[in-house]
């Protein structure tokens, strides 16, 4: 009885995110009604406008990538020295990140320009499980970067696995610029470190090819696909 209680408590914390703010004015079993019925309500929307596999898997990473950041820390691959005076630092997640992108061409797949409305509730959610720092920088980095990612993704006529690539590394500085700002003055305010801790020259550099790295695999994935003659390549 004890472990389906810690069970279920552990599963109440997460869908909650533990919200001290909002636990001191509501109780913990409404505020676990309404984000349910949030929930379901964005499953709804996704699912009538013709969303489907990715359309969900897009709307569950952006939020949970954005929490990740605030939770999970970087790890030093390189200590500070004369070359690199802050040193260099990459975040687990950061090839996980890059997949976004390419996640979100599948999901125009199957969404075409809705994919916009998939991309506000995922922003949206990220308000609720992330640092709202965090959450406003990867919402204006989204808005932008997705923007120009949009624009390549439906106006070039490459195939498709070109357009993943060219559409990601077209949308990963962009993305990367705004998200590391964001990211460095959440570090500040939350943990008083110094400005440039994460937005500097050797992070952004690693944070674009770690990105890149993640959109190339799919890509090729893609192309194999493609020439085996099981995806059709121009489809939009």
């Amino acid at each position: 009885m004890d472990i389906l209680l810690n069970i279920m408590n552990a599963f109440i914390a997460v869908i909650i995110n533990g919200h001290p703010a909002y636990l001191d004015f509501l109780p913990k079993s409404l505020l676990l009604m309404i984000v349910i019925s949030l929930l379901i309500a964005s499953f709804y929307i996704i699912h009538r406008l013709g969303g489907r596999h990715w359309a969900f898997v897009y709307v569950a990473l952006i939020p949970f990538l954005n929490w990740s950041f605030g939770i999970i820390p970087e790890f030093q691959i390189v200590a500070p020295d004369a070359t690199f005076s802050k040193g260099i630092s990459l975040h687990p997640m950061t090839i996980v990140t890059g997949l976004v992108f390419v996640v979100r061409d599948f999901v125009q797949r199957e969404m075409h320009s809705r994919v916009l409305i998939c991309m506000a509730l995922a922003i949206g959610w990220s308000f609720f499980y992330a640092w709202p720092v965090i959450a406003l920088a990867s919402g204006i980095a989204f808005a932008v970067s997705e923007t120009f990612d949009w624009l390549v993704y439906t106006f070039t006529k490459y195939r498709l696995s070109t357009r993943i690539l060219i559409s990601s590394a077209v949308a990963a500085p962009i993305d990367t610029s705004i998200f590391l700002y964001g990211a460095d003055l959440a570090q500040q305010m939350e943990f008083g470190l110094e400005p440039g801790n994460t937005l500097h020259l050797a992070n952004w550099i690693v944070f674009i090819i770690g990105k890149m790295i993640g959109a190339f695999v799919i890509s090729n994935a893609v192309r194999r696909q493609e020439d085996a003659g099981r995806i059709n390549p121009h489809e939009a």
